[in-house]
């Protein structure tokens, strides 16, 4: 294992003491292994395990390095994996820290892999980890290394700096929205429990299924001083490893071949674990999506006196995504599965995204379910919904008054009010929406960016899109819910001279499910309400304004 530090004049570690005399320069840590078979599964590739070890190891360091003491390992974001990794090739890990705060910091992992014979270099995946300082002794965390971010001040590094500096306040967006996500989860297994006993009620028969109780899997392992980290602790990597072992055996138990492992939904590290602990592992398919499949894994650790009480302690979970290897080209696809209770046992510790809970109700895979042309559209991480309505207006006057968010209360009943914040030119403006109560628990607000965009060319739509956003002037009220729109907004296409065709889209996250939970179950039709009250408003308020 290698430790760089690379030239450059500037505190580039994401973090500035401004009480230091001397200024470090930017500090990266690198690994670099050769592929070996002792490191790859029965197929010839680098195991996912493996790799996860090396990434937490690689982070680790680069954290300890930045903060001058021992660090551990908080969480681990969700990660993409672009390339598989074969014996004979090498796989090189880069980790520097973006930003740091209090007692905590980010860790920016870059892994790549070049083949030796013809040289070329392929990204595999880039993660961000975050890490708590541990003290030692009477030794405190330094508070000043959430100071300053990066200076530039030479012209010769100034595009490299401005980089960092981009990546320095992304560390604070994504930092918030890892808390925002936790409370989120909590509000969306509440929401999720109070509509059980009403979703299963609603469901319909589906075609023969496999049951996901056949796919569960059971394994525990001892922790031993060769699995400690260098701190005493179990190393955050080799649980990482074990929990993708008993991932890939239960999405195997589902396909009856080999998947490969795409994406990992974020590890979180609820507690330690030591040497001498038992780590019992859980995992199941929690749900099959054609051409992917999600394993949801729980972490249970108990010590001599817990294991002979039956007390464990829930220290990780995460959901996992696999593929069948060559689904691209033979068409290759996961059977469906039918649902029991245990998905949900396994599944609701820690899963943070809603499309799961959408699926878990209807229990069936949706194409169309409304009258006016409400789809729903699945893809590995995320789910989202389109309605579309045919309008008798011009669409520049239907854009005109969808990009007023002030007027939406006027036709969309789960708006209380719409007041604007904030306009940072004529195409952005930022707008706090606060919404009706659901299902009896508080109501909702949403602080969000409206930016509009009217045609480039001849054929192109209007277009008007939404997305979350953090303002110190709205804080979050104690008497409602502080929620996130991912990615939402209309699509405005010209028909004819006066009539137009409004698409409405919204990636469904856990501040919207409540709303639209009961039209995927099929006991209600209030989206399809409103698309009624919006189509009569675009139309009736033309009418008025002519006269």
């Amino acid at each position: 294992m290698d430790q760089n530090s690379s030239r450059g004049t500037s505190d580039m570690d994401g973090s500035c003491d401004k009480g230091r005399k001397k200024e470090s320069g930017p500090v990266e840590v690198q690994m670099c292994q050769s592929i070996l078979p002792m490191h790859a599964n029965h197929q010839g590739e680098l195991g996912a395990g493996q790799l996860l070890k090396w990434m937490d190891t690689t982070a680790c360091l680069a954290a300890e390095r930045h903060a001058g003491m021992a660090c551990v390992t908080a969480s681990m974001d969700d990660i993409q994996f672009e390339e598989t990794v074969r014996v004979g090739q090498v796989i090189n890990i880069k980790a520097r820290v973006n930003r740091a705060f209090n007692t905590s910091m980010e860790v920016g992992i870059y892994v790549t892999v070049q083949d030796v014979l013809s040289g070329v270099t392929k990204r595999v995946c880039v993660a961000f980890s975050t890490f708590v300082a541990k003290p030692t002794g009477t030794h405190k965390v330094r508070k000043h290394l959430c100071q300053d971010g990066p200076r530039i001040r030479t012209l010769k590094n100034k595009r490299y700096l401005l980089s960092k500096m981009l990546e320095y306040s992304l560390a604070s967006e994504r930092r918030r929205l890892r808390l925002y996500n936790e409370q989120a989860f909590k509000n969306l297994m509440k929401d999720y429990n109070n509509l059980q006993d009403k979703c299963l009620c609603s469901r319909k028969p589906v075609a023969p299924v496999v049951s996901t109780e056949l796919t569960r899997v059971e394994s525990i392992e001892l922790v031993l001083p060769p699995h400690a980290n260098h701190h005493g602790n179990t190393f955050g990597g080799q649980i990482m490893a074990w929990m993708e072992n008993v991932a890939t055996v239960a999405a195997s138990r589902l396909c009856g071949c080999y998947p490969s492992l795409g994406a990992v939904d974020m590890f979180r590290f609820r507690g330690p674990s030591s040497v001498g602990d038992r780590l019992v592992f859980k995992a199941m398919v929690n749900n099959a999506f054609q051409t992917s499949v999600e394993v949801g894994v729980r972490v249970e650790a108990y010590n001599c006196e817990e294991w002979n009480e039956g007390t464990p302690r829930h220290i990780n979970s995460a959901s996992m995504i696999y593929y069948i290897p060559g689904r691209d080209t033979e068409k290759q696809t996961f059977p469906e599965v039918t649902y029991t209770t245990l998905v949900s046992y396994l599944h609701v510790q820690q899963h943070k995204n809603s499309h799961y809970i959408l699926y878990c109700i209807t229990h069936a895979e949706l194409t169309c379910v409304l009258q006016v042309g409400v789809y729903v559209h699945e893809e590995a991480d995320k789910l989202s919904l389109k309605v579309e309505m045919k309008v008798k207006t011009t669409a520049c006057y239907a854009f005109s008054l969808l990009a007023d968010l002030r007027l939406r209360p006027q036709w969309d009943q789960n708006y209380l009010s719409c007041e604007e914040v904030e306009k940072a030119d004529e195409e952005e403006t930022i707008y706090h929406i606060k919404c009706t109560t659901v299902n009896g628990s508080k109501s909702r607000d949403f602080v969000v960016l409206l930016s509009k965009r009217q045609p480039c060319k001849n054929g192109d739509p209007y277009v008007i899109a939404l997305r979350s956003v953090t303002v110190a002037t709205v804080p979050p009220e104690e008497n409602s819910i502080r929620s996130e729109v991912k990615c939402a907004g209309f699509l405005v296409h010209e028909i004819g001279y006066s009539t137009c065709k409004v698409s409405y889209y919204n990636q469904v996250t856990s501040g919207v499910l409540p709303y639209v939970e009961g039209n995927i179950a099929g006991w209600s039709k209030s989206m399809e309400e409103t698309a009624m009250s919006c189509i009569t408003f675009l139309e009736q308020d033309l009418l008025t304004t002519q006269f």
